[in-house]
């Protein structure tokens, strides 16, 4: 039932997004030189890794100088990446990894290798199911770049904070799974961006 409300739901969000996806791919590409959509290797189900479709919000090859993004004015941000990474518009091609397979709606966000090496073998069970686009970890920490603008040392604040609490998160989501929980979950998302 999961998998074909993931389908269902992506696939008409695609279809009605379209003018939208177009008028953001534009707007980027004027704004930056490199590719509108942006493809990088995160971990998925079963630990395999996978590529997650993204809005490029920042300027090319920016992964290269950090991989954590550091507040909303971090330097590598472009002028319309900053407006799409505020309302999570960047987001939004995730919907063609669900429809694909490598992801669902609801589900932990998906990690990169980097941080996934530092998991203990309690946490790698959030590896057991699909990451989604949103879970409960995602509201929570819906202005998370900012808290790590915050930090002196947002790397070490990532990893002995942030990171631990999202997986606990991600685990009790694991335990009490269910359709009206997912529902529960995309309904406060859709506030919390609203909000």
């Amino acid at each position: 039932m999961k998998r074909l409300f993931d389908i269902f739901f992506s696939l008409t969000g695609i279809i009605l997004l379209m003018p939208f996806f177009l008028l953001t791919w534009a707007f980027i590409r004027l704004d930056s030189k490199g590719g509108a959509i942006y493809k990088q290797t995160r971990v998925g189900l079963n630990n395999k890794d996978f590529k997650l479709f993204k809005f490029r919000s920042m300027f090319k090859d920016a992964e290269k100088r950090g991989q954590l993004t550091v507040g909303m004015r971090d330097q590598r941000i472009t002028k319309v990446g900053y407006y799409i990474r505020r309302y999570k518009l960047d987001e939004l091609p995730q919907l063609f990894n669900v429809l694909n397979g490598s992801m669902s709606i609801v589900g932990p966000r998906p990690e990169l290798r980097k941080y996934v090496n530092y998991y203990n073998a309690e946490q790698m069970r959030v590896l057991s199911v699909k990451p989604g686009i949103t879970d409960f970890a995602s509201i929570k920490y819906f202005k998370e770049n900012e808290l790590l603008g915050k930090s002196p040392d947002p790397e070490k604040e990532y990893l002995e904070v942030i990171m631990p609490e999202k997986l606990k998160l991600n685990l009790q989501y694991i335990e009490q799974q269910t359709f009206a929980g997912d529902l529960k979950i995309i309904f406060n998302t859709i506030l919390t961006l609203l909000a």
